[in-house]
């Protein structure tokens, strides 16, 4: 018990001689003594040798490392689980919206193509409408030419007629002398 008590001594002193001094590493002092604490509470915890102690703790920390691990395997594994199960759902949606996406493409296709299709008609009213009103403008045209043809071939026969007028008249009016004459002569 003395040996214990001197030792105790030494360390509350040393204690005291830490406090004074900032915290920083521990003194070698320290270091001794906590090493000779832990050497005496494992052997007064085991009181076999030092070698079999270890040993078994030795073991002791491999079966901790390896519960560890079975552990961390298992969750992992939970993870994978729930990861694929998490894949799997989104592929799903996924899928699922790619197929609405496809179902709204084609309708929009078919929409496209009745929207080409009217406008092709149109287009095709609007030609016809353009060509009949060109064919009619032509006909136009044509009739246009034919009565202007017309009126200068009719200005044409009143000039004729004029003449043909003026020359009845003229013809007329030697008639009615030559008849004046040859009854004057008759006479």
């Amino acid at each position: 018990m003395s040996s214990l008590y001197s030792r105790s001594k030494e360390y509350t002193r040393s204690r005291k001689a830490q406090s004074d001094s900032p915290p920083s590493s521990p003194s070698p002092i320290a270091k001794t003594l906590r090493h000779e604490r832990l050497s005496r509470l494992e052997a007064a915890t085991n009181p076999s040798t030092s070698d079999s102690s270890y040993s078994e703790s030795a073991s002791g920390r491999s079966s901790a490392y390896s519960r560890r691990e079975n552990r961390l395997a298992a969750l992992s594994s939970r993870a994978e689980e729930e990861s694929n199960r998490d894949y799997k759902k989104l592929y799903e949606s996924a899928l699922s919206e790619n197929q609405k996406l496809k179902s709204k493409l084609q309708e929009a296709q078919l929409e496209l193509a009745d929207i080409k299709a009217k406008l092709e008609k149109a287009a095709q009213q609007k030609q016809e409408k353009t060509s009949d009103r060109s064919s009619m403008l032509e006909m136009e045209k044509r009739e246009k030419r034919a009565l202007e043809r017309k009126l200068s071939e009719m200005e044409e026969e009143m000039k004729i007629l004029t003449e043909l007028k003026s020359d009845n008249q003229r013809l007329k009016d030697e008639n009615g002398a030559l008849i004046r004459v040859i009854s004057k002569l008759s006479k």
